[in-house]
């Protein structure tokens, strides 16, 4: 749809998104006038726009790494700052045209964004998904199947193939650390509107992660890695789940996106 819709012109919808507090308004009215079809969904898009919904489950997407990776209401929208763990995770990855293609496994996937991201990153991969959230996995599933992965219901790694044990070359788990005090600081956009258990990591934000790296050993394959995003002032706590369940951690962080990651890794690499 172009901006000269006779219902609610360009100006206006700017006009609007800026009184609702939008900071970007001009740039978010033009996502909405080219995701809309009709002068009637572009009405009731800036209506929920204004609302307080998230741009990304307003327009039904969300650029995350160069790609546009569906996302529908309710679900967790990726964070541009977790595009640092995808780069990461793809340097580790990457390997020479005639090796055997990488398996990735992405825990907590929510949209599917970082499997789909890495895969994307290295052309080839085998590729698994996973989440507890329903509502994720129907979304994952679009974006996922896509990048030629698979995408499975249930709680971490209880629905993954057994094959997979000692497979994995590397794991995402893009978990939640919100402390469940500070859930209610979070900004609206996902306090209200993202799934709770894509935000709430327990009482210190690391719980979902204790349960991740408990067994995470017995998925990595040698030489394996497994990523996860966390605060810096919870760096100290993680690094010490990490290390205590066998792995060696390592952490990196990206000033320009505010990102910071954990590596861990169990050993050499095969053959």
């Amino acid at each position: 749809m172009s901006a000269s819709s006779p219902l609610l012109p360009f100006s206006a919808i700017v006009t609007r998104l800026r009184a609702a507090g939008c900071v970007f308004a001009e740039d978010e009215a033009e996502l909405i006038l080219s995701a809309a079809h009709t002068p009637d969904e572009l009405t009731a898009m800036v209506e929920r726009r204004v609302a307080g919904l998230p741009l990304e489950h307003v327009i039904g997407w969300a650029e995350f790494c160069g790609l546009r990776i569906l996302v529908d209401p309710a679900v967790f929208v990726p964070r541009r700052r977790t595009e640092f763990l995808v780069r990461r995770a793809a340097a580790l990855a990457h390997r020479a045209p005639d090796a055997p293609q990488a398996v990735v496994v992405d825990l907590c996937c929510g949209s599917g964004a970082l499997g789909a991201a890495l895969v994307s990153a290295l052309g080839r991969a085998e590729l698994h998904a996973a989440d507890i959230d329903p509502a994720a996995v129907r979304c994952a599933r679009r974006n996922v199947t896509a990048a030629g992965g698979r995408v499975y219901e249930g709680d971490l790694y209880e629905p993954l193939p057994a094959a997979l044990k000692g497979r994995v070359d590397v794991l995402l788990a893009n978990v939640p650390y919100v402390p469940t005090c500070e859930i209610g600081l979070l900004p609206a956009e996902a306090r209200v509107h993202e799934a709770r258990v894509a935000l709430d990591g327990g009482s210190d934000g690391l719980d979902v992660l204790r349960r991740v790296t408990a067994t995470a050993a017995q998925w990595l394959a040698p030489g394996g890695h497994l990523l996860f995003e966390t605060s810096e002032r919870q760096v100290p706590q993680a690094v010490e789940t990490v290390t205590r369940d066998g792995l060696r951690a390592r952490v990196a962080v990206c000033d320009e996106l505010d990102a910071t990651v954990v590596i861990a890794g169990r050993g050499e690499r095969r053959g």
